[in-house]
């Protein structure tokens, strides 16, 4: 649809020299997700891998977990008043006997770009329960192939090169061979692209998988990768103190601040082979 970027006149100021040009920008527009046609939340999103986002946000809430519970999903048409579609308006329709998400835990449907899960009125409502437990998961890696995964990812950011405003999640196998990337203005949103690349593709639980992300790591993105049943979670930046909490919890393998040759590994460090497994991280 051609709707990741835009242009917009800048005026730039380089030493001292200033001259007017064009700059592309990163879209950001809202997506309405419908459930069987009831309004259930709307994100802030950059357009692109819509499909994706709206089934990776119903796994990450505990909704959806096999692929034959999503009936199927496509845009509204007539967004507008003169009946263009803007492409701003999904519909998902799930299968008989799968229940949707519990919309009566005082929560606020509306997520930012910047996070995932404003609005849940308690730590209980957040901490969904997982569908596949990580902690027994045998997954391996040597370090230094995980300090190979942040290059790799950048790398195939296509859309970063011409706005710099876009972050991105990358699924890799322990072999260090990216299965898929996302880009998005927003984390949470990239991990949901992720996730619901996975689980139309019939490939959830992912177990014996990395999630690297291009930003900090959020309580949110630790949940989103538990729930698909991903083991480890490398970011280039922080983690929270909540994300290493529930890490920790659930037997995630947790990385922060992987860069170059250097890492701090929060929880799961047996799977690193930095300690005895069974051992604390």
């Amino acid at each position: 649809m051609g709707r990741v970027t835009s242009r917009r006149r800048v005026i730039s100021l380089q030493d001292g020299v200033r001259r007017a040009r064009p700059d592309t920008l990163v879209t950001e527009e809202p997506l309405e997700i419908r459930l069987d046609g009831k309004p259930l939340t709307v994100t802030m999103r950059t357009p692109g891998n819509d499909f994706d986002l709206a089934a990776g946000f119903l796994v990450s809430e505990g909704a959806v977990r096999r692929t034959d519970e999503l009936l199927g999903i496509r845009y509204c048409a007539g967004a507008t008043d003169d009946g263009v579609n803007t492409y701003n308006v999904l519909d998902v329709s799930l299968a008989p006997g799968t229940t949707p998400p519990d919309t009566s835990l005082q929560r606020n449907f509306y997520t930012t770009s910047s996070c995932g899960v404003c609005g849940k009125a308690s730590l209980d409502a957040v901490r969904t329960v997982a569908t596949w437990p990580v902690r027994d998961d045998p997954a391996s890696l040597d370090p230094e192939l995980l300090t190979e995964l942040p290059h790799r990812l950048r790398s195939a950011q296509r859309v970063f090169d011409r706005t710099g405003g876009l972050h991105a999640s990358g699924l890799f196998n322990l072999d260090g061979e990216l299965l898929c990337l996302r880009e998005d203005v927003g984390r949470h949103n990239a991990v949901d692209k992720v996730v619901g690349w996975a689980l139309r593709e019939g490939r959830l639980p992912l177990a014996g998988t990395v999630l690297m992300v291009s930003g900090r790591a959020s309580f949110e993105l630790v949940q989103k990768a538990v729930m698909a049943g991903i083991p480890m979670l490398a970011a280039v930046s922080a983690p929270s103190s909540l994300a290493v909490d529930l890490a920790a919890e659930s037997g995630l393998t947790l990385v922060g601040f992987l860069r170059g040759r250097s890492m701090n590994v929060y929880t799961g460090a047996h799977r690193l082979g930095l300690v005895e497994a069974g051992s604390p991280a």
